[in-house]
C-alpha cells in the first residue's frame, strides 16, 4: 500500500458457466485497493466529493447509497467475535467514474495486527439494488493464505439465471504487486460457475487514471452494460430464467 492509501489494481474479471448452458466471457475492468482510514489520492482521485474518480463511504457498508463505509465493516468484525481483525482493513472496489458506481462484488479485507489476512467481507449486489454480504474467515482466526478455500452457502439473488442455493467457494491471493480473488459457484442442478477477478497491483496515479479513462471509458457503466449483454446472451442460449425473490433478512452470513 502507497503512503497515500490507495492503489491502482489493473485487473481482468472471467465468468465461465459449465453445464447444459454453456458460457464464458472476460473483459479488462480498473479497481481501486484503499485504506479508508487514511486514503488522500492524486489530484484526479477523492474520497466522499465529486472527481473524475471516487470513493464515497455510503457506497459500502451497507444498503447502496446507504452505506457506512468502514465503520460498517468493523461493526460486522465486531458482532461476530473476530477480534484478531484487529489490523488494517482495506476495500477493494471499482471507484465511482463520473459521479457512477456500480460493483457486483466489493471485498473489505480485513487484516490483522501483524498485517495477515484475517477475514473477507464479499459485499455482492445484484442490478435490482439489492445487497448481501458474506463473511469469510478460518473458525479460530488464523490467517487466510492464498491456498485456501473457504465456503459460504449462497443465499443472494444476483442473477435471473441462477437459482438461489449452492455453495460458493473464495480463494484469496492479495500481495503487493498483484490481487487475485477466485470464486466458485457449485450450483445445485450440478452446474458449476467460475468467476475470478486476477490484476496487477500499483500505485494510483493521475496518469493510471487517466489512461483507464482512454482504454475502459465509462468505468462502472461499460461493466453494467456488458453485465446486461451477457444476460441477452444466457437468455438466447436458453438459459433458465429464475423470479427475483424477496432479499434475505439478514445483512451478513456466513
Amino acid at each position: 500500500m502507497t503512503q497515500d492509501g490507495v492503489d491502482h489494481v489493473r485487473g481482468v474479471t472471467f465468468h465461465g458457466r459449465k453445464g447444459r448452458v454453456a458460457n464464458a466471457f472476460r473483459y479488462s475492468v480498473d479497481y481501486v485497493l484503499c485504506d479508508p482510514d487514511r486514503a488522500v489520492g492524486p489530484r484526479l482521485f477523492s474520497r466522499n466529493r465529486g472527481n473524475l474518480t471516487a470513493l464515497h463511504d455510503r457506497d459500502h457498508g451497507g444498503a447502496p447509497g446507504e452505506g457506512h463505509g468502514v465503520a460498517w465493516a468493523r461493526e460486522v468484525l465486531a458482532t461476530h467475535q473476530l477480534d484478531r481483525c484487529d489490523g488494517p482493513i482495506l476495500l477493494l472496489a471499482q471507484p465511482r467514474v463520473l459521479g457512477h458506481v456500480f460493483n457486483p462484488v466489493s471485498f473489505w479485507l480485513c487484516h490483522g495486527a501483524d498485517g495477515s489476512l484475517r477475514a473477507v467481507i464479499a459485499e455482492v449486489s445484484n442490478t435490482f439494488g439489492d445487497r448481501h454480504s458474506y463473511l469469510c474467515h478460518h473458525p479460530d482466526q488464523r490467517p487466510i493464505t492464498r491456498h485456501e478455500r473457504l465456503q459460504a452457502s449462497k443465499i443472494f439473488h444476483v442473477s435471473p439465471f441462477q437459482p438461489v442455493g449452492g455453495d460458493y467457494v473464495f480463494r484469496f491471493d492479495i500481495r503487493d504487486d498483484r490481487v487475485g480473488v477466485w470464486i466458485d459457484y457449485r450450483i445445485p442442478n450440478g452446474e458449476r460457475l467460475y468467476a475470478t477477478l486476477t490484476g496487477q497491483r500499483g500505485p494510483l496515479t493521475d496518469g493510471a487514471i487517466l489512461r483507464a479513462a482512454l482504454r475502459r471509458p465509462f468505468g462502472s457503466r461499460r461493466v453494467l452494460g456488458l453485465i446486461h449483454w451477457q444476460a441477452l446472451v444466457l437468455w438466447w442460449k436458453g438459459a433458465r430464467w429464475h423470479p427475483r425473490p424477496a432479499p434475505p433478512a439478514e445483512e451478513v452470513s456466513r
